[in-house]
């Protein structure tokens, strides 16, 4: 196997041919699930190999390091996440805060059903040096700067920015308590951050 600082300088080899994307999806898709079952700390790129059913040195060729797997599978979910917000925003005009708060939050929470690596990966990403430079919530909160713009035309560039981190926070908020196990009280908690996340909206389109 080779050494991790060996392969962290290394180049990732962008596939050329349809097998190589073809190749290269497979390896994701083992990647995400092995991150998913024993932790980023925990993946081995001999066990995300052997998940894909490739060989190691194919992984290799592709994905020199588990750091490049995991910044392609977050610019991946980076991508998607910002094509569902540009559609939501494009759809959006007219809505009420509460509808509006109320997508933001199933947006999130569907996205993180469908791709648990996701999460997985943010979590990592607070503990390793190599994962800090992921573009996800950077993205996220771009993507949402540009859909407030649109619901409170009024507010300087600085102001959507910390906007779109305020609503993003209320939006992994919610989604967090809605994936916790055995939660009492979940319904009424969930409809309580929606309603904050309502209210908020609203006091942004709300001339000064």
């Amino acid at each position: 196997m080779r050494n991790a600082s060996q392969n962290s300088g290394a180049a990732r080899r962008a596939p050329r041919r349809r097998r190589g994307h073809e190749r290269v999806a497979a390896l994701l898709e083992a990647a995400a699930a092995c991150f998913v079952e024993k932790g980023y700390d925990g993946a081995t790129m001999t066990g995300i190999a052997a998940r894909a059913g490739a060989a190691i040195g194919s992984l290799y060729q592709f994905f020199p390091t588990k750091e490049a797997l995991a910044l392609a599978l977050a610019a991946a979910y980076a991508d998607a996440l910002e094509r569902q917000l540009q559609r939501l925003a494009a759809r959006s005009a007219g809505w009420t805060p509460e509808h509006l708060a109320a997508q933001l939050v199933r947006l999130l929470g569907a996205f993180r059903r469908r791709h648990p690596a996701f999460a997985a990966l943010a979590e990592a990403a607070a503990t390793q040096p190599a994962l800090r430079t992921l573009a996800v919530r950077r993205r996220l909160r771009e993507g949402l700067r540009e859909l407030l713009r649109g619901h409170a035309p009024g507010l300087a560039e600085a102001e959507l920015q910390a906007a779109a981190v305020v609503v993003l926070q209320l939006m992994k908020a919610a989604v967090a308590l809605g994936g916790e196990p055995g939660l009492s009280g979940r319904r009424a908690a969930l409809a309580g951050l929606e309603r904050a996340l309502a209210l908020y909206l609203a006091d942004l389109s709300r001339p000064a």
